[in-house]
C-alpha cells in the first residue's frame, strides 16, 4: 500500500519542521504549509491526513476544516493546539476533525495520531468500495472460468493488476467487463481504496464532465452546491469509465489530459488539481472504426490501450455456462432465503443448448427469475423465461427442424412463461380447447 500523504499546517516554522521530521522518519510523504492560503493551494493535490494548528496567526484553524475536507474527500484531520480544552476538542470534532493533539507533544504521540488517522482513511475507502459494490446491482459472479481463452485473459489481468497501467476492456455488452474491472482493482495494491464507476452513456456531455471532475456552486443552472466529482472520490483507488465509446468528443481531450498528467479542473473552477487514480475503461464499440469516422480521438485510444483485453462472448465459452449458473443460483438462494439445491438435468441441458446473445447478464437475469419462480429445491427448465432457455433439444427457427417440432417448441415456451392457460392460448392465437389437445399431444 502506498505511504500516507500528510499535510502539516502550522504558522510556527519550528513546529512544522518538527512534525515533518517525525512523520518522514516513519516513511510518510509530508508537505508543509504556513497559512490557510498555502494549505488550500497544497490541497489541490490529494492527501490522506492533515495536522492542522488551531491558531494560524490571525486565522482560526477550525474554519479551515470544512474547505479542506471539501477539497480533499476522505481527508482525516488532526487538530494540533497549545490551547487545549474540552470545548475546542468538541468543536473540532463537530466540524469534521478526526482527532485532537495537544501541545507539547512527543514523537510517539505524533506517530500514533498519524497511524490512527491513516487507519481511519483506509476504513473510509473500504466502506466506499463496499457501498459501490452493493449499489452495482445484481448478484456478483466469481471471476473463474474453464475456458482457455478466458483463462489467458485472467492471467494477463492478474499480471497487470499490481501496476498502474491503464486497461481497456472490450467485448459485447454483458460479457462481464465490470466484474473483471473490479477484480483487477481487488488484485492491486489499491484494493483498500475506492473503486468508483462512471457510466458514460447515462449523462449528457455537460453533466458527464461535472460527474467526472466535479463543479463549484453556481457553475451552471442547478449547481446549488460544490461537487468534488468521481475522480476525487476515487483518490488512491480505481476509476472505472464504463462504455467509454460513448464519451462525447468535446470531453475526450480532458480525459486524455487526465490520463497523461493526472491533472484536471472542476467545472467553474480554474484551479488545476491532481489525482492519484488508476483508470480502467470498457466499451462494446469498435473504437478503431470510430477513430476512422472522426468520432473518437486516436491519441486517446492509444493512451487507453496500454493493456487491452477482449472478453469473449458466452456462446464462445459454453463450458462456463453451467458453473456460472450454479454460482449465481447459490448466491440468489441466500439472497431470497430459498432452499435451492441446483438444476435438474433437463435444465442443465437447456442452459447448455441456448446461445445467450445477452451473455453473462442475460444468464444472470434468467437464473434470478428461475430462482424466484422455482416451486421446488431443484430448478427445472420450464421456469426459464421465453426466449432465454429452450427445453432440451428444443427446435429453433432456421435450424434443421420440422414445422411440427417448431410448433411444439413454441407452445412449450409460451405455456412455461404465461401466467394462465388463457393467456397462453391468447398469445398462440388458438382457443383453450385446442391448447388442451396440443398439451396432451406433447405430454405436457
Amino acid at each position: 500500500m502506498p505511504p500516507l500523504r500528510i499535510l502539516v499546517i502550522d504558522d510556527e516554522p519550528r513546529i512544522r519542521a518538527t512534525l515533518a521530521l517525525c512523520l518522514e522518519g516513519e516513511g510518510y510523504r509530508v508537505v508543509t504549509a504556513a497559512s490557510a492560503g498555502e494549505a488550500l493551494d497544497a490541497a489541490r493535490d490529494p492527501f490522506d491526513v492533515a495536522f492542522l494548528d488551531l491558531r494560524l496567526g490571525p486565522a482560526d484553524g477550525l474554519d479551515l476544516i470544512a474547505p479542506l475536507r471539501e477539497s480533499v474527500p476522505g481527508l482525516q484531520i488532526v487538530v494540533v493546539t497549545a490551547y487545549a480544552s474540552l470545548d475546542t476538542a468538541v468543536e473540532a470534532i463537530r466540524r469534521g476533525a478526526f482527532d485532537y493533539l495537544p501541545k507539547p507533544f512527543t514523537p510517539a504521540q505524533v506517530r500514533l495520531a498519524a497511524e490512527k488517522a491513516g487507519a481511519q482513511r483506509a476504513l473510509v475507502a473500504q466502506v466506499e468500495t463496499l457501498q459501490a459494490r452493493v449499489a452495482a446491482a445484481a448478484p456478483d459472479t466469481e471471476v473463474e472460468t474453464a475456458s482457455p481463452a478466458m483463462q489467458r485473459i485472467l492471467d494477463v489481468a492478474r499480471r497487470v493488476a499490481p501496476t498502474d497501467a491503464t486497461v481497456l476492456l472490450r467485448g459485447e455488452s454483458g460479457t462481464g467487463k465490470g466484474v473483471l474491472a473490479r477484480a483487477i482493482h481487488a488484485w492491486s495494491s489499491r484494493a483498500p481504496r475506492p473503486f468508483v464507476t462512471v457510466h458514460a452513456p447515462a449523462l449528457s456531455a455537460e453533466l458527464l464532465e461535472s460527474e467526472l471532475f466535479g463543479h463549484t456552486r453556481g457553475a451552471f443552472t442547478g449547481a446549488v452546491r460544490d461537487n468534488a466529482g468521481r475522480v476525487a472520490q476515487a483518490e488512491g483507488g480505481t476509476l472505472f469509465l464504463d462504455e467509454i465509446g460513448d464519451l462525447p468528443l468535446a470531453l475526450q481531450p480532458k480525459v486524455l489530459r487526465f490520463l497523461q498528467d493526472r491533472e484536471y479542473e472542476r467545472v467553474g473552477d480554474p484551479v488545476t488539481r491532481r489525482a492519484d487514480v488508476r483508470l480502467i475503461a470498457a466499451t462494446n464499440r469498435d473504437l478503431d472504426a470510430m477513430v476512422a469516422e472522426g468520432r473518437f480521438r486516436e491519441d486517446l485510444l492509444y493512451r487507453l490501450r496500454v493493456i487491452e483485453l477482449t472478453l469473449p462472448p458466452l456462446r464462445e465459452r459454453p463450458e462456463d455456462v453451467g458453473p456460472l449458473a450454479e454460482g449465481m443460483l447459490l448466491s440468489l438462494a441466500r439472497k431470497y432465503g430459498r432452499p435451492l439445491e441446483g438444476f435438474t438435468p433437463e435444465a442443465e441441458a437447456a442452459l447448455a443448448a441456448y446461445g445467450w446473445p445477452g451473455n453473462v447478464r442475460e444468464l444472470q437475469n434468467a437464473v434470478e427469475r428461475a430462482a424466484i419462480l422455482s416451486p421446488g429445491p431443484r430448478v427445472d427448465a420450464d421456469v426459464f423465461p421465453l426466449g432465454a432457455v429452450a427445453p432440451t433439444g428444443a427446435a429453433r427457427v432456421g435450424g434443421p427442424f420440422t414445422l411440427a417440432e417448431l410448433e411444439e417448441s413454441h407452445i412449450r415456451h409460451v405455456v412455461a412463461t404465461a401466467a394462465t392457460l388463457d393467456e397462453a392460448a391468447g398469445t398462440l392465437g388458438i382457443d383453450r380447447a385446442t391448447l388442451w389437445r396440443k398439451r396432451k399431444e406433447y405430454g405436457m
